[in-house]
């Protein structure tokens, strides 16, 4: 059984304290331009077809926020539109915040390859998105 975060479970033969997480995985991803690209399906079903607990759910604040408290790896895939949300940019910050704070691991992102010279270089959208975001 998962844990809240900030909750510690203590193994009998241990002296230090593990974090226990209820999915091993999170992806943050843009779902209308990652829809398009049939890149995250293959990311979940090759996840899923080596038994690692994906989050998966709807696009609700709060639980997407706990979700990524709660899992052990995150990963962001870049897209076209993703610093144009004001939802991908705080999950954004929030697995840097995890990572920093709870030593969670977050994997390099991954560039759809449409966008990743424009990112780079902060060109487009991505210069829009992080301009104008709160």
């Amino acid at each position: 059984m998962a844990h809240p975060v900030g909750k510690e479970n203590f193994a009998p033969s241990l002296s230090t304290p593990t974090l226990t997480y209820e999915y091993e995985f999170f992806v943050s991803f843009h779902a209308e331009d990652t829809r398009k690209s049939t890149f995250t399906s293959y990311l979940f079903a090759a996840l899923d077809h080596k038994g690692i607990h994906v989050y998966r759910s709807e696009f609700i604040r709060t639980e997407l926020m706990k979700a990524i408290e709660t899992s052990r790896i995150t990963v962001v895939v870049f897209s076209k539109n993703y610093t144009t949300s004001d939802l991908c940019l705080d999950e954004l910050v929030k697995n840097m915040e995890c990572k920093r704070a709870l030593n969670q691991s977050v994997l390099d992102p991954y560039f759809l390859p449409c966008v990743s010279i424009r990112c780079a270089r902060m060109e487009g959208e991505f210069r829009r998105g992080i301009a104008e975001w709160p």
